[in-house]
């Protein structure tokens, strides 16, 4: 015949068996782990120097797809072949089309490699989609047309139109790629991301 211990407590299901003072908790139970900070700063970084480096290929496309400014040389300066119209414009529009496109496909990358949020994510998209603005204007810049427009005109000779150089003039087209990274990975792990129960369960009904 079973004999209960009475130096036990018999908590019944829900308490047994009964927790040495001061046992931690099983994983989902009482407080979660503490996240470890090394991993998350490490993750961090890795999808920032990842999202940077495709500026490159934003610089790329960019020199491909930008319109172009005709100028000429009459001898004694360089004057536009057309009034300039929105070719500048367009430059600009360009950039920021393709910085929006950058941040969304690198955004859904992120988070389908990952599958879950984190500031340290959220902030090496952000930083990374930043430099990785730069680094396309850099490189757009540095493989487009010449800058040294009167030493071009002066290799041309007078009347041979040729193009400006590639700039960006709206230095606000920089945060478009960041901008767009972030408001779509926070989107997709909205919608996406299976958050765990409450570890007590809701509140009573009644």
């Amino acid at each position: 015949m079973h004999h209960e211990n009475p130096d036990v407590p018999n908590d019944g299901p829900a308490g047994w068996p009964p927790r040495r003072p001061g046992a931690a908790y099983p994983h989902g139970e009482g407080e979660a782990p503490a996240p470890d900070m090394t991993a998350e700063v490490r993750t961090g970084a890795l999808v920032l120097l990842a999202v940077a480096v495709t500026g490159f290929l934003l610089g790329l496309l960019w020199v491909w797809l930008a319109p172009r400014i005709p100028l000429v040389s009459n001898g004694t300066a360089v004057l536009l072949k057309e009034t300039e119209g929105e070719s500048a414009v367009g430059a600009d529009g360009v950039f920021v089309l393709l910085a929006l496109g950058f941040g969304v496909v690198t955004a859904a990358g992120v988070y389908l490699a990952r599958r879950q949020g984190g500031v340290a994510v959220v902030v090496g998209l952000a930083l990374g989609g930043l430099l990785g603005s730069l680094l396309g204007w850099g490189t757009g810049t540095l493989l487009g047309p010449t800058q040294d427009v009167v030493a071009h005109a002066e290799a041309v000779g007078e009347g041979v139109v040729f193009d400006a150089p590639l700039e960006l003039r709206a230095y606000g087209a920089l945060l478009a790629w960041p901008v767009a990274a972030m408001v779509t990975h926070l989107g997709l792990t909205a919608l996406f991301t299976i958050r765990d129960p409450e570890p007590w369960g809701g509140p009573p009904v009644g």
